[in-house]
């Protein structure tokens, strides 16, 4: 039996102290791929470097029903501003800690050993998937078409993450 592709709502979050919304080559990729693979865009921000405004905005995202999936990009580094990680650990219940050791993985048959450097992680909150991405147009491209369109897509065998969305938060639901 074939199954249908199901588009899921992703909101695209950018992490930046030196770019705005519309000098954002990462984000707007991200919005690119996002439509082109037939999903909906559901909310796109810029925030600061900033670890409580990061956290709030993830939240509040993690919280809206109308939002399945939030990736943001930018802050995954090693420097002093990078606190997106943080930030993403203090809103996870759950992290999802294959998606850190794959995505270096991609990034190692691309830019070698630099892949060391970057912290992309992931993880669920509220029965949210919760992406954190670095800031450079390369790796979004490579965690985009490398690991989360074909888990962000119903018809990917044998498992995918659509289809254990309605169960992400099923602990909330319990009596």
């Amino acid at each position: 039996m074939d199954r249908e592709f199901i588009p899921v709502r992703i909101a695209v979050l950018t992490v930046s102290d030196s770019r705005s919304l519309e000098e954002d080559r990462s984000g707007q990729l991200l919005q690119d791929l996002i439509e082109a693979a037939g999903h909906l865009v559901a909310g796109r921000a810029l925030v600061r470097d900033d670890r409580a405004s990061i956290s709030a905005r993830l939240s509040a995202w993690a919280e809206n029903p109308g939002i399945d999936v939030v990736i943001s990009t930018g802050g995954t580094g090693l420097t002093g501003r990078d606190v997106t990680v943080e930030a993403h650990r203090d809103v996870y219940e759950k992290e999802i800690d294959a998606f850190t050791s794959v995505f270096a993985f991609v990034s190692m048959k691309k830019i070698g050993v630099s892949a060391v450097q970057s912290r992309a992680c992931a993880g669920i909150a509220n029965g949210t998937f919760l992406f954190a991405l670095p800031g450079s147009p390369g790796a979004c491209r490579d965690a985009w078409e490398e690991i989360l369109i074909p888990q962000l897509d119903y018809r990917n065998k044998p498992c995918n993450f659509v289809e254990i969305l309605p169960r992400l938060d099923e602990h909330l639901r319990r009596k």
